[in-house]
């Protein structure tokens, strides 16, 4: 993945129809059967790296039921999480669990039942960089770690040397670029980093930037951007970002000692071998970062939708299934995968489908 395109920087919606508009067109008639149709409103916010998939999902599902208004805001995880516990939201769209705190009140949101966590978006988290002269990197862990931590200063350093023998490397200032609002893409990304970069990251994992340095930027789109017009500069960003701003990407170094390409199918792998935690139809899951499983790619985020498994109000659970059982299907999952995510494995969408189906 390396080049650029010579598109501008725009709002989450903007970058939506242009990844669209770079997808294979679909019948009307083949969109209209694929989706439950359900007249209503709905409203949800929260991940921003599920944005293009879900602005997505939302344009196919109001084409085709004309009834149909849902709208959600790309707010961030965190900010999606409050809305939801404060009622003012149908559903969350968060890149981390619940924590027990947060668990123990969206109970209570719900009344009558639990809420539970849907895996609807796989995103593989892309290591993006503009350095001029370098368009294939390999990065092991350890010095992810030390880029991050701000312990490497310069392209040149031994550390991203000895990962990339024979490639020449310039003298440029490595200039990283993290969230500034409170992000499941950063806990996904620092919780990678402590599972598998040993001393070399002693920041913790959270939502919010601890480490110190590098440049701040809001929303997913907000980093691609700032690290397509800064040479020298190198972030952690949802992968269908760095693609649509055409951005370069490093390969990382999974358990297997592989140095793997960020693709859907090495996503998909990672994915594939995570564990559910959840039960009674909660299914959040285990994700490995040290996964040797061959081919994976270890810096994965799953998207959860969070919603009342019962206790949804009346007036919208009929469209909240209807919007969900569309989301959770086949033609669904392939929408978000022209977008550049990854589809969920079958076994785990089935499960999915089935969860969605007894929201009541």
């Amino acid at each position: 993945m390396s080049g650029r395109l010579r598109l501008a920087a725009g709002p989450a919606v903007a970058l939506v129809l242009a990844l669209a508009a770079c997808a294979p067109a679909a019948a009307p008639r083949a969109v209209a059967e694929a989706v439950p149709c359900v007249a209503g409103s709905l409203r949800g916010q929260g991940s921003s790296a599920q944005t293009n998939a879900v602005n997505t999902w939302i344009r196919n599902y109001q084409i085709a039921c004309s009834g149909a208004t849902v709208a959600y805001g790309s707010t961030g995880s965190g900010a999606g999480v409050r809305a939801f516990l404060a009622g003012s939201g149908d559903f969350a769209g968060t890149d981390s669990p619940l924590t027990a705190p947060e668990q123990a009140a969206a109970d209570a949101r719900c009344g009558r039942g639990p809420a539970v966590h849907l895996p609807m978006v796989i995103a593989p988290i892309a290591l993006a960089y503009t350095v001029a002269g370098v368009d294939d990197l390999r990065l092991a862990p350890a010095t992810v770690a030390r880029i991050f931590a701000g312990a490497v200063t310069s392209w040149d350093d031994p550390l991203i040397a000895a990962d990339n023998p024979g490639v020449p490397l310039p003298a440029t200032a490595v200039r990283t670029v993290h969230r500034s609002d409170s992000s499941g893409t950063t806990a996904n990304f620092t919780g990678f980093l402590a599972a598998t970069a040993g001393a070399g990251w002693r920041f913790g994992t959270d939502s919010t930037w601890a480490a110190p340095g590098g440049s701040a930027a809001r929303g997913s789109n907000g980093v691609a951007s700032a690290i397509a017009r800064t040479d020298g500069a190198i972030g952690y960003v949802e992968a269908s970002y760095a693609r649509f701003h055409q951005l370069a990407v490093a390969r990382v170094r999974n358990g297997a000692g592989e140095f793997a390409a960020v693709t859907d199918e090495a996503a998909g792998r990672t994915v594939a071998a995570a564990g559910v935690t959840g039960a009674g139809g909660d299914l959040r899951l285990a994700v490995d970062h040290r996964t040797a499983v061959l081919g994976a790619y270890p810096i994965v985020l799953v998207t959860y939708e969070v919603v009342c498994r019962t206790g949804t109000p009346a007036r919208t659970r009929p469209l909240l299934r209807g919007f969900l059982t569309y989301t959770a299907g086949p033609a669904g999952q392939a929408a978000a995968a022209r977008l550049g995510y990854a589809p969920l494995p079958e076994q785990l969408r089935r499960k999915v489908a089935a969860v969605v189906a007894g929201l009541d």
